[in-house]
């Protein structure tokens, strides 16, 4: 009985050292080729199985007849076997674990260390450099970036109002006021041209009224690959709720209906394609919706044309509202006019397309857009940093950088606002004197480390929705307070080439970097960013 259990013991020890996973770095210079040794491999393997489930009848065969159950060597027996199934278990775990740790270990060598930030071997950026690049290249611009956005301000006012006036009243949308939203009016554009994005609410006309299906609401049935988006229903009112019948009944002509005139005429119903709404469906379709702002803006420019000495045209025919000014001396002025429907009394908007976006959601879904309160938040944090702080600093650099790897390698999965989310993370998980301009160097490998995790783990949280950090200062409803967090880079989990795609961009964009900095990084008077140019020359 004792060789029995010995032999098991000896089998199962055998099949854990010679577990591939147990010495990963011994087998990795193995020839994957190698059939011949492949097959013999799998020919140990399967003899040690035969070996082991032979021994294991012979054990059972052996405590069936020579043992009663209720013995203490019966007791025994089952003792001895559940602790080796725990300590080959505990193996398996400990083993899997000792694995994941190297792999993270290498990965930390290779371009981080503990703490997210970037290690010497990957980026070398010189803190001379990296201030006088925002000196030159970003200060510079905040006066015409101002200017820029005070011509659009003034020219979206005027444009939206001739728009209304070629509105039928009665049949069209009501259209809104514009709020400034995006980088521009949160003051870290820097890419040219300046692009300004511009948010225009819409109502249906009355009687009608919109009804919203939240993707976090308790009788919710938004698919989870669309999270953060929504339903718009378009209901009528009805002036029946009124007590009026004069729409809805013959009455005769002796009768008099004191809420109308005897000359009103009652409303016509509107059609599913007057109220934009999908085929068949009660609900906001968003093709229809940019169709409409499209002609609309088409019809209100017309009128207004003449009283403006530049070019204007359509960007992308597909995206209603992108238009592009061109003045006579060549300036070129980019903004996204962008229908939207606002969310009940909140500052919360559901939007008919982002400008970076290339998804391909339903047409009835609405992704919703927290511009408005992000904007806030930025403006409560900068109330307690720093003068000078260098938070924005960073996002315009990481920003800068991105743009440059994506004319070099193309577009991917990656956006500003995957960007502008790992600010606002970190705006709310450090301390506010950490953001202090002496500080620009380390908040931006903060930024990248924790960029970088999060495209490891597939996971970049939405920075409002769900974020018990957020405070209450910015008033972010409590449904999106309490609701699920978001994850922005769910794409990625569902798509591997795009993951591989968007990680290698990342990866080329940080071995870029000093490069692309120091290209357009003026040299001071003094010589001395020459001199820190050359010693990142050196350490690439």
């Amino acid at each position: 009985m004792q060789g029995a259990i010995t032999r098991v013991f000896v089998v199962v020890a055998a099949a854990i050292l010679n577990h591939p996973l147990l010495f990963p770095q011994e087998n990795t210079t193995l020839p994957e080729q190698d059939e011949a040794l492949l097959a013999r491999m799998r020919e140990h393997e399967k003899r040690l199985e035969l070996e082991q489930a032979r021994l294991e009848l012979e054990i059972l065969n052996a405590v069936t007849e020579q043992q009663d159950p209720g013995s203490e060597d019966g007791y025994s027996w089952y003792f001895w076997s559940a602790l080796s199934l725990v300590i080959f278990f505990t193996i398996e775990v400990c083993r899997q674990d000792l694995a994941d740790m190297e792999a993270r270990y290498a990965d930390d060598e290779d371009g981080f260390v503990e703490g997210g930030s970037m290690s010497s071997k990957t980026l070398m950026l010189d803190k001379g450099v990296l201030n006088s690049f925002c000196e030159r290249c970003i200060h510079t611009s905040a006066h015409e970036n101002w200017r820029v956005r005070e011509f659009v301000e003034g020219f979206a006012d005027d444009l939206l109002e001739s728009l209304r006036s070629v509105c039928d009243r009665e049949t069209d949308m009501e259209v809104g006021d514009f709020v400034g939203v995006g980088s521009m009016f949160e003051s870290w554009r820097v890419s040219k041209p300046l692009m300004c994005d511009l948010i225009v609410s819409f109502a249906p006309p009355e009687p009608y009224s919109f009804q919203f299906q939240l993707w976090c609401s308790p009788s919710s049935d938004v698919p989870l690959d669309i999270q953060g988006c929504g339903r718009i229903k378009v209901t009528k009112v009805g002036e029946n709720e009124d007590g009026c019948l004069c729409g809805s009944a013959n009455l005769g002509e002796d009768m008099l209906c004191l809420l109308h005139s005897k000359h009103e005429k009652p409303r016509a119903d509107h059609t599913p394609d007057d109220l934009l709404c999908s085929k068949n469906t009660p609900y906001l379709a968003k093709d229809q919706v940019m169709k409409w702002f499209q002609i609309s803006v088409t019809k209100a420019w017309g009128r207004i044309s003449h009283k403006y000495e530049f070019e204007l045209t359509f960007r992308n025919l597909d995206a209603a509202g992108a238009l592009k000014v061109r003045f006579r001396s060549g300036k070129v002025v980019v903004m996204n006019i962008i229908p939207v429907v606002q969310l009940e009394d909140t500052d919360a908007y559901f939007v008919s397309h982002f400008p970076s976006d290339s998804s391909t959601s339903s047409d009835t879904y609405w992704p919703l857009s927290f511009a408005v309160y992000e904007r806030n938040l930025l403006k409560h944090v900068a109330k307690s940093l720093p003068e000078n702080s260098c938070h924005l600093h960073c996002l315009q650099i990481i920003t800068f950088l991105h743009k440059k790897q994506m004319g070099l390698t193309g577009s991917c999965a990656l956006t500003n606002y995957h960007l502008k989310t790992t600010l606002l993370h970190l705006l709310l998980s450090k301390g506010s004197s950490s953001w202090g301009s002496e500080n620009l160097e380390h908040r931006l490998r903060d930024m990248l480390g924790f960029l970088h995790r999060s495209l490891q783990e597939k996971r970049l949280c939405h920075a409002l929705v769900g974020n018990s950090q957020v405070p209450p200062e910015v008033r972010v409803p409590a449904t999106f307070h309490t609701a699920e967090p978001i994850n922005l880079f769910r794409p990625l989990v569902l798509q591997r080439e795009l993951y591989a795609d968007t990680l290698r961009h990342f990866q080329e964009m940080l071995r870029n970097a000093p490069v692309l900095i120091q290209e357009y990084t003026p040299l001071l008077q003094n010589g001395d960013t020459h001199h820190g140019l050359n010693s990142m020359a050196q350490s690439e």
